[in-house]
């Protein structure tokens, strides 16, 4: 029984890596103010598929919190520069759809468990790595994740919510796992599956022979530390 609730945690913790690849946008749909469940969304007619966390008004204790997280992450994944050492220790990308991807997450699945229990600075769930015009990738920066049932006040505790900007990737319609195949498959011009996707209930999910995913994937967060001493860049909301 053990076994098989890691194995469940595993497969909900692997989530980052299937949903990474696209692009985010501001304006995307808020999460709910502190202190309030995570399950309403406004405006979320407009931006169906992702939710972000509310921002703050930042302190010079968030300032220099967050600042710290930079050095720290840093120090941290420099030696990964070449995608050879990650790949190494673990980070391996996966990807789950044909085009290009603007960022490439190599995830650490190990790192992504221990993600749902504390947040360790030196040990993201991801690591960011962007295509160069010479084909050769450059580490950018890393992602960290939190519980899909995180509160605010939990987000906060990781990293400040006056500088850094959770996301999450809510009502999402995938194939079966065992027909991951049919993740490219189109209708009227737009994708039947994924974050692009026009399926945003349980009921069109299920005409279309897929699983839905409500609200069970993780929070996450990019930190592009290897970007600019800037906060506003570095937590800058999009990928």
């Amino acid at each position: 029984m053990k076994a098989a609730r890691i194995a469940l945690l595993l497969l909900t913790l692997a989530a980052p890596a299937a949903f990474a690849q696209h692009d985010h946008h501001a304006g995307d749909t808020p999460a709910m103010e502190a202190g309030e469940p995570m399950s309403g969304m406004e405006g979320e007619s407009l931006k169906p598929h992702i939710r972000v966390s509310p921002m703050r008004s930042a302190t010079r204790a968030d300032s220099v919190r967050a600042t710290a997280v930079i050095s720290e992450l840093r120090g941290a994944i420099s030696k990964y520069a070449d995608t050879a050492a990650a790949v190494a220790d673990g980070y391996v990308f996966k990807p789950r759809f044909k085009r290009a991807p603007k960022v490439y997450h190599f995830t650490n699945r190990r790192n992504a468990l221990r993600s749902a229990f504390s947040f360790d600075v030196e040990h993201p769930t991801s690591l960011l790595y962007e295509r160069q015009r010479d084909g050769s990738l450059r580490l950018v920066g890393a992602m960290y994740t939190a519980p899909k049932g995180a509160t605010l006040a939990d987000l906060d505790g990781r990293l400040p919510l006056s500088i850094a900007q959770w996301h999450q990737h809510v009502n999402l319609c995938m194939p079966r796992l065992r027909e991951m195949d049919r993740i490219t498959e189109r209708k009227g011009g737009r994708p039947v599956f994924g974050p692009a996707s026009g399926v945003t209930t349980q009921a069109q999910c299920d005409a279309v022979g897929g699983r839905f995913r409500g609200t069970d994937v993780p929070w996450m967060v990019h930190v592009n530390a290897m970007q600019s001493d800037d906060l506003g860049a570095v937590f800058e909301h999009k990928h």
